[in-house]
Protein backbone atom coordinates (compact mmCIF):
# COMPACT_ATOMS: atom_id res chain seq x y z
CA UNK A 1 0.00 0.00 0.00
CA UNK A 2 1.24 3.25 -0.80
CA UNK A 3 0.30 6.49 1.60
CA UNK A 4 0.78 9.85 0.27
CA UNK A 5 0.02 13.02 1.99
CA UNK A 6 -1.27 16.11 -0.23
CA UNK A 7 -1.03 19.32 0.20
CA UNK A 8 -3.77 21.09 -1.26
CA UNK A 9 -3.98 25.29 -1.82
CA UNK A 10 -7.73 25.84 -2.48
CA UNK A 11 -9.92 29.13 -3.41
CA UNK A 12 -10.75 30.36 -0.05
CA UNK A 13 -14.76 30.68 -0.92
CA UNK A 14 -14.80 26.74 -1.97
CA UNK A 15 -12.90 25.16 0.81
CA UNK A 16 -15.61 23.56 2.60
CA UNK A 17 -16.74 22.27 -0.45
CA UNK A 18 -13.15 21.12 -2.30
CA UNK A 19 -12.57 19.59 1.18
CA UNK A 20 -15.98 17.17 1.04
CA UNK A 21 -15.52 16.60 -2.27
CA UNK A 22 -11.99 15.35 -1.92
CA UNK A 23 -12.95 13.20 1.04
CA UNK A 24 -15.67 11.84 -1.06
CA UNK A 25 -12.84 10.51 -3.31
CA UNK A 26 -12.11 6.65 -2.94
CA UNK A 27 -8.47 6.60 -2.02
CA UNK A 28 -8.79 9.59 -0.05
CA UNK A 29 -8.66 8.71 3.94
CA UNK A 30 -9.00 11.37 5.34
CA UNK A 31 -8.95 15.65 4.67
CA UNK A 32 -7.71 18.36 6.88
CA UNK A 33 -8.96 22.04 6.65
CA UNK A 34 -5.72 23.81 8.48
CA UNK A 35 -3.65 27.16 9.10
CA UNK A 36 -0.64 27.80 7.37
CA UNK A 37 0.82 27.55 4.12
CA UNK A 38 -2.10 25.11 2.64
CA UNK A 39 -5.81 25.16 2.79
CA UNK A 40 -6.40 21.19 3.13
CA UNK A 41 -4.37 18.62 4.16
CA UNK A 42 -5.16 14.70 2.54
CA UNK A 43 -3.82 11.21 3.20
CA UNK A 44 -4.31 8.96 0.64
CA UNK A 45 -3.91 5.46 0.48
CA UNK A 46 -3.41 3.51 -3.10
CA UNK A 47 -1.87 0.19 -4.08
CA UNK A 48 -0.05 1.60 -7.04
CA UNK A 49 1.77 4.60 -8.33
CA UNK A 50 -0.15 4.67 -11.24
CA UNK A 51 -3.38 4.84 -9.34
CA UNK A 52 -1.83 7.97 -7.17
CA UNK A 53 -0.82 9.24 -10.79
CA UNK A 54 -4.19 9.32 -11.97
CA UNK A 55 -5.66 9.98 -8.12
CA UNK A 56 -3.77 13.77 -7.80
CA UNK A 57 -3.72 14.91 -10.92
CA UNK A 58 -7.05 13.49 -12.67
CA UNK A 59 -9.48 13.60 -9.57
CA UNK A 60 -8.19 15.98 -6.25
CA UNK A 61 -6.44 18.41 -9.23
CA UNK A 62 -9.80 19.00 -10.83
CA UNK A 63 -12.16 19.79 -7.83
CA UNK A 64 -13.42 23.08 -7.86
CA UNK A 65 -11.74 25.37 -6.31
CA UNK A 66 -8.44 23.74 -6.19
CA UNK A 67 -5.60 26.03 -7.31
CA UNK A 68 -2.42 23.48 -7.06
CA UNK A 69 -1.43 20.23 -5.02
CA UNK A 70 1.81 19.30 -3.79
CA UNK A 71 2.35 15.56 -2.95
CA UNK A 72 4.95 13.53 -0.68
CA UNK A 73 4.68 10.15 -0.42
CA UNK A 74 5.95 8.56 2.80
CA UNK A 75 7.81 5.57 3.19
CA UNK A 76 7.75 4.46 6.57
CA UNK A 77 4.74 4.94 9.42
CA UNK A 78 5.76 5.67 12.65
CA UNK A 79 3.33 5.63 15.38
CA UNK A 80 2.90 4.97 19.02
CA UNK A 81 -0.36 3.24 18.58
CA UNK A 82 0.85 0.98 16.33
CA UNK A 83 4.16 0.30 18.82
CA UNK A 84 1.87 -0.17 21.80
CA UNK A 85 -0.53 -2.69 19.94
CA UNK A 86 2.91 -4.58 18.62
CA UNK A 87 3.74 -5.36 22.24
CA UNK A 88 0.23 -5.93 23.26
CA UNK A 89 -0.31 -9.25 21.01
CA UNK A 90 -1.15 -12.17 22.60
CA UNK A 91 -1.56 -10.27 26.37
CA UNK A 92 -5.01 -11.10 27.33
CA UNK A 93 -6.53 -8.57 30.30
Amino acid sequence: MITAIVLIQVEADAIPDAAQAIADIEGVGEVYSCAGDVDLIATVKVSTHEELADLIPGRIGKVPGVLDTVTHIAFRSYSRADTESAFSIGVED
